[in-house]
């Protein structure tokens, strides 16, 4: 298979895994070539996602390092392959890396979890708050850049709808509702979106009102991105320089214990409701 210069997110955690098993077999990179009659090279291209592997060559490579979870190893395999062309490909000179990777993730994820603090979840954004948000990007996008990035952002939210909806669940904090982005129309159809959203089967909108005091929480917009088990899950934390990937076990054990925290402080789904619906009522 052909080496790609420009891996994938879903490339890269594939060759991070290897490497993970590789690692806990203790075997070194010159050790591993040996056991499987290649240069060292192959082993460091396929563990940074330049190098395709095959659904064999990842079978062999857990059995050579005495992986014993199937489960994981099926997860693994199904990760193999030529690179996916999802509809994300279609902005791949135009936007950053970094938000083609955050819609691979959300593509391919078996639930997610998400929390903010002042922003609107993306996936439960209106068309018309996502065009007022990106008016105050620093520094300012170009006209036909803040499209590229409306028709994106909607693009996205795909992953609700249909027949299989991907589970999502959202942590929000009271401010986050009341920042009237866009002014008093805008905000109060935001508003009323949420609402609606929050009453679909796969979403689930938990409130954090004010005077709950002392919450735990990062600052930063959460994502948790399920995968097929849970040591494939990946959390994305949005920062100034742009989308961060996290995906070592103890991170992902800390961000679901700060969900975990964050979600016992929030209201329950019907309140979260009434708490919207009160605040959208006094715009």
């Amino acid at each position: 298979m052909p080496q790609s210069s420009t891996p994938t997110l879903r490339q890269q955690r594939l060759g991070a895994e290897l490497r993970k098993l590789r690692e806990r077999a203790g075997l070194s990179a010159t050790a591993a070539a040996a056991l499987f009659g290649v240069n060292q090279s192959r082993i460091s291209n396929i563990e940074s996602g330049r190098h395709p592997v095959s659904a064999d060559r990842v079978r062999a490579m857990a059995s050579g390092y005495d992986c014993v979870g199937e489960d994981l190893i099926e997860a693994l395999v199904a990760m193999t392959g030529k690179r996916a062309r999802g509809w994300w490909e279609e902005y791949r000179d135009i936007l950053p890396t970094g938000l083609l990777d955050l819609a691979e993730m959300e593509h391919y994820a078996t639930a997610m979890r998400v929390a903010v603090v002042i922003h609107m979840p993306g996936l439960l954004q209106t068309l018309d708050h996502v065009r007022a948000g990106l008016q105050d990007v620093v520094p300012p996008l170009r006209p036909h850049d803040v499209e590229h990035r409306v028709s994106y952002r909607m693009k996205r939210q795909a992953i609700l709808y249909g027949d299989r909806p991907t589970p999502y669940g959202v942590i929000m904090h009271e401010a986050a509702l009341r920042m009237g982005v866009g002014g008093r129309d805008v905000a109060r159809g935001q508003l009323d979106h949420l609402i609606e959203m929050s009453e679909h089967e796969n979403v689930d909108v938990r409130v954090i009102p004010f005077g709950t005091g002392a919450f735990v929480s990062t600052g930063q917009s959460i994502i948790l991105a399920a995968g097929p088990v849970p040591l494939l899950d990946t959390v994305e934390l949005d920062s100034e320089h742009g989308c961060e990937f996290l995906d070592a076990e103890a991170q992902l054990v800390k961000y679901r214990l700060v969900l975990d925290r964050m979600s016992s402080g929030a209201l329950t789904p019907e309140k979260s409701r009434d708490l919207i619906h009160s605040i959208a009522q006094s715009l």
